[in-house]
C-alpha cells in the first residue's frame, strides 16, 4: 500500500503463512495458490481495505485502528477477485463462476467531517503538483519523463542504466532491469 500523495509505501504483507524456505513443502504451496492475487479492493470509507479469502468470506480491515471485521459472502464460494466501484459497492467474483454486486455501507461518520476535507486537500495539493506527460518527440523515450519507484526510492533514469544488482524484495520490474543491464555488461 501506498500513501498519498506521496507514493511512499506504507504497507506490505504477505496474505498467509510466510515463506518456508526452499524446497517448499507441498501444504505451503497450496494454501499459497489458494489466495487470489486480486482480492483485494480499497473501500468507499477512507482507510478501510476489504480482502477476499479462499474460504468465500470477505475481510474488512480498518487500517486506522487495525481492527478487523468478517463478513460471509452470499454465494459462498472462495473468493477468486475483489474490485471496488465509484459508489463503494464491491464486486465479488467466487471460483463457483458467481458473480456478485455487494452494496457497502458508506454512513460512516468517517467519510464526512474533517476526513473529507483532508482527502480533497490531498487529491487537490497532489493534481497541482503533477502535470501530465508531455508529447513524446520522435526519438525520444518515454522513460525519460516518468519518476520510477518502489515506494522507498526513487530512481531516475541514469540510476536505471547503471542498477546491476536487486534481491527477491525487490520490485519485480527493479529485478529484470538489473537482469538487462548484467546480460548486457557481459556482452560488452
Amino acid at each position: 500500500m501506498f500513501a498519498f500523495p506521496s507514493l511512499r509505501r506504507v504497507l506490505a504483507t504477505t496474505l498467509g503463512e510466510p515463506s518456508p524456505g526452499y524446497p517448499y513443502p507441498q501444504e505451503w504451496l497450496d494454501g499459497m495458490r489458494a489466495w487470489s492475487r486480486q482480492n483485494i479492493a480499497f473501500g468507499a470509507r477512507p482507510g478501510v481495505l476489504w480482502v477476499g479469502t479462499p474460504t468465500g468470506t470477505l475481510i474488512e480491515v480498518d487500517l486506522e485502528t487495525e481492527t478487523a471485521a468478517v463478513h460471509d459472502v452470499p454465494a459462498g464460494s472462495p473468493v477468486s477477485g475483489l474490485g471496488s466501484m465509484a459508489a463503494g459497492e464491491l464486486v465479488v467474483a467466487g471460483t463457483g463462476g458467481d458473480l456478485v454486486l455487494l452494496s457497502v455501507r458508506s454512513d460512516s461518520p468517517k467519510i464526512r467531517g474533517p476526513h473529507s476535507d483532508t482527502a480533497r486537500a490531498a487529491v487537490t495539493a497532489f493534481l497541482d503538483a503533477t502535470s501530465e506527460v508531455p508529447e513524446v518527440p520522435e526519438g525520444d523515450d518515454l522513460e525519460n519523463h516518468l519518476v520510477v519507484t518502489d515506494g522507498t526510492r526513487t530512481w531516475e533514469s541514469d540510476d536505471l542504466a547503471t542498477v546491476d544488482t536487486a534481491t527477491a524484495a525487490d520490485p519485480t520490474w527493479l529485478r529484470l532491469r538489473a537482469a538487462v543491464n548484467n546480460a548486457r555488461d557481459q556482452g560488452n
